[in-house]
Formats: structure tokens, C-alpha cells, sequence
């Protein structure tokens, strides 16, 4: 949640089209909103799944904290807030994207992939990578090559990241019936796939650097984490034995969150210098 609204700052920051200070912290607090709101929905609905898996038990609903209609309500009016008042203090294109994102999320990936395909976080992703996209049109009120890479740049880093955590999380999803790629296709196939995910993502990453939107702080450092995650992965690949590879899976996992934190703040601060 802390990347969403972090992503969606860098497209508004980094957009050619200045826009004033308190319309800028108001449509990010609507973004954060609309965050917010899809994850409401997301725990209203996967309550029952939840409950079954030792990453999820601890949250409102399976502790019986809040009602489930309550939830579902409170997840309703953020949602309306949240594009509404995005579209208030910046443009319907801002709105619109905001709106498609919660529906993408809610719709798409939770109702109906998440339980039903091992490609759920691969597809489903797309919602999560909409961020940037949204601070850009915050700021230019159009949509340009760049959000669009920043678009794929996320997209190409769910699978891996995801993944990762189901390979040593693969115990909850199978309790809670949900397919994930190690569920359905075992953890070898899905070792194969982090790593193909992680090579086929470091190109895209310099993308920026090649189209003139960051510069050398951003391309040094995508460079080398990015070799770095491409060898995490491929050490995990490797790697035969169960409790060794679930450590190397744990640390990708949390390695991926600082990987793609530095990509866009690089790219923040080689804005900010001008380089």
C-alpha cells in the first residue's frame, strides 16, 4: 500500500505539467483513499479465506473485530469519496483511471481470477501498476509513454514478488483453496517462472534512462539491483533443498519491495537534480 501511493507520487512529481501544492497532497490523500477502498473490499470479500491462512488471520474480519457488512459499506463510501474527490481537485481522466483501478482490483482480480487461475497475480497485477499512471493524469490530465512504462515496470514485478511469497506461504494457500502457481503447478515451475520474470523485467526497468526521463543515479542503481534480483532468483532456481530455497524465497520477497522502491525514487532524485 505504502509503493501505491509512493508510485502514484513519483508519476505526479516527475510529469511535465506543475500543478499547485494542496491540489497535489489532496489527490494523492483521494488516491490513498482509493487504496484504502480496495483493500477494504478485498478483505469483505476473501473473509472466509483469511481466516485460513497465518498471513491474513490477524485482520479485522476473521477476528471478528468488525461485521461484514460494515466493511463492505465502508469499502462502498471510500470507494465513492475517493473518485469523486479525486475528480474534484484534478480531472475526470484522473477520476476515471482511479475508478478503473478499484474496479480492476476488486472485480477482476479478487472475484474472479484470484480463486480460479494460477495466473490470477499476473493478470491481476495490472491493478497495482495503475498507480503512476494516476499521478501522471493528476498532473497532465493525459496519459504519455512514460506512465506507461512505469505501467510495465510494476506489472513485470508482481509475478516474482508474488510468487515468492507463495513459495514459502505455499502451505496457506493450499488451506484456503486458493491456486496459486506452487498450489497448482508445484514450487519447480514456479522457481522457473520467478526467474524468467526477473530477466525479462530488467530491460524494461533502464527503459527510463533510454527515453530521457531519469538519469545516470536512476540507471546505475537499476543495474545493479537488477543483477542482483536476477541472481537471487537464480540461485533460488537452483537451489534444491526446501527449507534453504523458502529462506532464499523470503528474501526475494522482501528484497523485490526495496528493488522496486529505488527504481522510482532514483527516479525521483535524478528528476530533482536535473541529471
Amino acid at each position: 500500500m505504502s509503493l501505491v501511493i509512493f508510485t502514484a507520487l513519483v508519476g505526479l512529481v516527475i510529469a511535465p505539467v506543475k500543478i499547485n501544492f494542496i491540489n497535489s497532497i489532496l489527490s494523492l490523500f483521494f488516491v490513498a483513499i482509493g487504496a484504502g477502498a480496495a483493500g477494504a473490499l478485498n478483505m469483505w470479500y476473501e473473509s472466509d479465506t483469511d481466516k485460513l491462512m497465518t498471513r491474513t488471520c490477524l485482520r479485522p474480519l476473521p477476528l471478528g473485530k468488525l461485521k461484514n457488512n460494515h466493511a463492505l459499506w465502508f469499502g462502498i463510501m471510500l470507494s465513492i469519496i475517493s473518485i469523486f474527490g479525486l475528480y474534484y481537485f484534478s480531472n475526470l481522466l484522473s477520476a476515471f483511471v482511479l475508478a478503473l483501478t478499484i474496479s480492476f482490483y476488486f472485480f477482476v482480480y479478487t472475484v474472479w481470477l484470484k480463486r480460479k487461475t494460477p495466473q490470477n497475480i499476473v493478470i491481476g497485477g495490472a491493478a497495482g501498476a495503475f498507480p503512476p499512471v494516476i499521478g501522471w493524469t493528476i498532473a497532465t490530465n493525459n496519459i504519455s509513454i512514460e506512465p506507461i512504462i512505469l505501467f510495465f515496470i510494476i506489472f513485470l514485478w508482481t509475478p516474482s514478488h508474488f510468487w515468492a511469497l507463495s513459495l514459502y506461504k505455499n502451505d496457506d494457500y493450499k488451506n484456503a483453496g486458493i491456486p496459486m502457481l506452487p498450489v497448482v503447478a508445484g514450487e519447480e515451475y514456479t522457481k522457473k517462472n520467478i526467474l524468467i520474470y526477473s530477466i525479462v523485467l530488467f530491460p524494461v526497468t533502464v527503459l527510463p534512462y533510454f527515453f530521457g526521463f531519469s538519469g545516470l543515479i536512476n540507471l546505475t542503481v537499476t543495474i545493479c539491483f537488477g543483477f542482483y534480483y536476477i541472481l537471487l532468483s537464480y540461485k533460488l532456481y537452483k537451489e534444491p533443498n526446501k527449507k534453504v530455497y523458502d529462506k532464499i524465497a523470503s528474501q526475494i520477497f522482501l528484497f523485490s519491495i526495496f528493488y522496486l522502491f529505488f527504481i522510482f525514487s532514483t527516479i525521483l532524485i535524478d528528476n530533482y537534480l536535473g541529471i
